[in-house]
């Protein structure tokens, strides 16, 4: 135990008791967990469904501290220390107990349309609360800026020939020059890549990545790049010097 006391201050050791249940369960939980997630946990330790909850804080000598009522919340946004006890107020209208006793569970299986439509559920309240997967919103705009990305990126690709002269360009490293050998979409990464030769070995590859071969040069001498750091013009080969080595 003295291990797990010492663990990281991100998660912190709670008792948990509820209006359901007799025993109090001794858990670990992540300061980083919404109270919106932390219910979803505590909904397998109590029984009650997780939309059902009223959470209350109280000190390791059961003094009330106040109520954890913000769901997008924190848990390690309210004062919560090792030895503290959560208590769980139960609204679903279950019996004491009845969480308890597995013999009076009546084996039901639900199907997923009825499950959808329950307000209830869990997944009605991650959708309720945008938890994870269920907030749309957040995962259409992501989509949109990626679709907005990927035809940015084809648009530069296209205007890219391959056999041309270029220079690559990336902020905080010196210009290199090649001749592009390799222009599209490739497997060991989403977009849309430039495969390049360079006039010196300042590469990272030989044309190949992950075993496929996208084109052929020298071990060193190749590099995979986004379109927006390629120009394409006329740059005759440079003599790189002394002082371009390390």
């Amino acid at each position: 135990r003295g291990a797990l006391g010492a663990a990281s201050p991100a998660t912190v050791s709670v008792s948990i008791s509820s209006t359901l249940n007799s025993f109090r369960a001794q858990k670990h939980y992540g300061r980083g967990l919404t109270i919106a997630e932390f219910k979803c946990k505590l909904e397998l330790v109590v029984g009650s469904p997780a939309s059902c909850m009223d959470l209350e804080l109280y000190t390791s000598d059961d003094k009330f501290v106040m109520k954890l009522d913000s769901d997008e919340a924190l848990l390690g946004s309210y004062p919560i220390d090792d030895g503290c006890r959560i208590h769980v107020i139960d609204r679903s209208g279950a019996r004491v107990g009845e969480y308890e006793d597995v013999s009076r569970v009546e084996k039901y299986e639900m199907s997923a349309t009825d499950y959808e439509k329950r307000p209830d559920s869990v997944r009605s309240f991650l959708k309720r609360s945008k938890v994870g997967k269920f907030n749309e919103e957040e995962m259409l705009k992501k989509e949109a800026e990626q679709e907005q990305k990927l035809t940015e990126e084809k648009a530069q690709a296209e205007a890219i020939s391959v056999g041309a002269r270029c220079e690559v360009r990336v902020s905080g490293q010196p210009n290199k020059r090649g001749t592009v050998m390799f222009v599209g979409l490739a497997e060991f990464k989403p977009g849309y890549w430039i495969g390049i030769k360079y006039d010196e070995p300042l590469g990272k590859n030989d044309g190949s990545v992950n075993g496929k071969q996208y084109f052929e040069c020298q071990p060193k001498y190749g590099a995979f790049v986004k379109p927006q750091y390629v120009t394409v013009g006329d740059f005759p080969e440079e003599d790189y010097g002394l002082d371009d080595e390390m």
